[in-house]
């Protein structure tokens, strides 16, 4: 973990959040600048910087991926559809410099690609 990463505050509870899960290395809580109805993050308890260096351990996003599944299917979003979307720097529009994964749902969302 990182002493001065947001991300990893909140996961040793420094720092409060409105956690929707938790299971092995990963949790997923709600966003608190919501895009979405429903707007949630997943994170890995390993800190890393981006999904470039995420992807050095394959394992990592598998679990983050797997993670995602369980709530999803558990809360039905997989019914409706949702997005998962993860940002590399900052051009791309990412804040927080701990590699985490929007999934968005709730609402129809904007088309996005094909």
């Amino acid at each position: 973990m990182s002493a001065d990463c947001l991300f990893c505050k909140i996961l040793k509870g420094e720092i409060p959040s409105t956690k929707i899960y938790e299971k092995g290395n990963v949790m997923g809580f709600v966003d608190i600048f919501p895009q979405a109805k429903i707007h949630l993050l997943f994170v890995h308890k390993n800190h890393t910087p981006d999904i470039n260096h995420m992807s050095a351990d394959p394992q990592t996003i598998g679990e983050v991926y797997q993670g995602i599944a369980e709530y999803t299917k558990a809360q039905g979003l997989d019914q409706g559809g949702f997005r998962v979307v993860t940002n590399l720097g900052k051009d791309a529009g990412q804040t927080v410099f701990h590699t985490h994964f929007h999934v968005l749902s709730g609402e129809k969302l904007g088309r996005f690609g094909s």
